[in-house]
């Protein structure tokens, strides 16, 4: 492999400009856990509230703080509720159904969301 000091300027600078492009790509990978638009923002509200780890309590608490409804569920090791949120930047309702699946000490794994029928009730 060539040292890069010996390469051309112009060769060298393209070879930079590679490697920077890969590396900003790569930082713009989604991270979701959707891949629906429309979801971005209900998916941001437990990402940011309910880190990888955190106790099912924690979940059950954030969950009844924000009225979300919560479906029943045979498996012991999810929780499902139902996300209603106004998108701030179309103002238009989304719905998403969440599960979040949970390890056998109780601690959050992961989440996953689909859309929901339904819209936003009116107050």
């Amino acid at each position: 492999m060539k040292n890069l000091c010996h390469l051309p300027r112009s060769s060298a600078g393209f070879l930079w400009f590679g490697v920077f492009t890969i590396l900003a790509l790569a930082g713009c990978k989604q991270n979701g856990h959707t891949s629906d638009p429309r979801l971005r923002q209900i998916d941001e509200m437990p990402d940011s509230q309910l880190p990888s780890g955190a106790a099912r309590s924690r979940v059950t608490f954030y969950l009844s703080s924000q009225n979300f409804p919560v479906e029943d569920t045979r498996d012991h090791h999810e929780i499902v509720a139902i996300v209603h949120h106004v998108d701030t930047d179309t103002l238009q309702p989304a719905t998403a159904r969440v599960t979040f699946h949970f390890d056998t000490r109780n601690n959050l794994k992961s989440y996953e969301l689909v859309t929901a029928a339904g819209t936003l009730s009116q107050p």
